[in-house]
């Protein structure tokens, strides 16, 4: 069966060495190279990031199928899957603000680095607002998960998951997990590649698919790319803008070389 991987980017910023590394990787580990925009946020995703995308992995010397994914087309899927989880009763609205959950100094720490929502609004019905996944009922009657991260299989209890994500928030829209698995499924993906940073919430978008009647993907999440001091690079680290180093007179190989490929 053909491996099919995807890099996809967010036009909210510069791509940077990290991205470089991330897209060199997953169209290495490739029979067929896709690319997704995920533009899902719009408040802050610009037209000139997306242009600059297609230039820098252009330059890098990668080619992908067209035409172009992009979420923001991709309302119709997401209600859909959204109204799936409603149908079954593993939705429910929420009015808590950001600031109600960090004020929630009991909420422990999720896989993300964020607070676990606490469940406020779990068992109070409220006619509007965000739309969470109530994981405990969600993930009640399901057996052990498993999925395959470069090479070896993982197990894991869905009903250990505590957090009732959002899945659609009024003024944001669709949320990233959700949009996430329906769109790797859309598009045939076998193989996800991505950050180290995301392994911890593998799980958590292992149990979506399974809710949502869709396939899961092998994973392989590679080693992230760092600064001097150790940290992620963040699109806000222009210094290491992939488009600095191209206008500076770099090559792709140089490219390559920074990065350890």
């Amino acid at each position: 069966m053909a491996r099919v991987t995807r890099f996809a980017p967010s036009p909210t910023g510069p791509l940077h060495l990290g991205h470089a590394f991330a897209a060199l990787t997953a169209a290495a580990r490739a029979d067929r190279f896709l690319l997704r925009v995920e533009d899902i946020d719009q408040t802050r995703c610009r037209p000139a990031y997306e242009q600059a995308i297609y230039d820098d992995i252009s330059w890098l010397g990668l080619t992908w199928e067209t035409p172009v994914l992009k979420q923001s087309t991709r309302s119709a899927a997401y209600q859909q899957a959204l109204d799936l989880l409603s149908e079954k009763g593993l939705s429910y609205h929420c009015t808590c603000t950001r600031s109600d959950i960090r004020a929630a100094l009991s909420a422990p720490q999720g896989p993300e680095g964020g607070p676990i929502y606490p469940g406020t609004c779990r068992n109070k019905p409220h006619p509007d607002g965000a739309l969470r996944l109530n994981i405990a009922k969600a993930t009640a009657d399901l057996p052990d998960l498993s999925f395959i991260e470069s090479g070896q299989t993982f197990r894991f209890n869905p009903r250990q998951l505590t957090d009732d994500i959002i899945l659609f928030r009024r003024n944001e829209g669709f949320a990233y997990h959700l949009a996430v698995v329906v769109d790797d499924a859309f598009q045939g993906i076998t193989e996800v590649t991505r950050g180290a940073d995301l392994l911890p919430v593998t799980p958590l978008q292992v149990t979506l698919q399974h809710l949502l009647g869709l396939p899961t993907p092998t994973y392989h999440h590679h080693r992230l790319i760092t600064d001097d001091l150790g940290k992620r690079l963040a699109k806000r680290d222009d210094a290491r803008a992939l488009s600095k180093y191209r206008a500076e007179g770099a090559t792709p190989d140089d490219i390559r070389h920074m990065i350890g490929m």
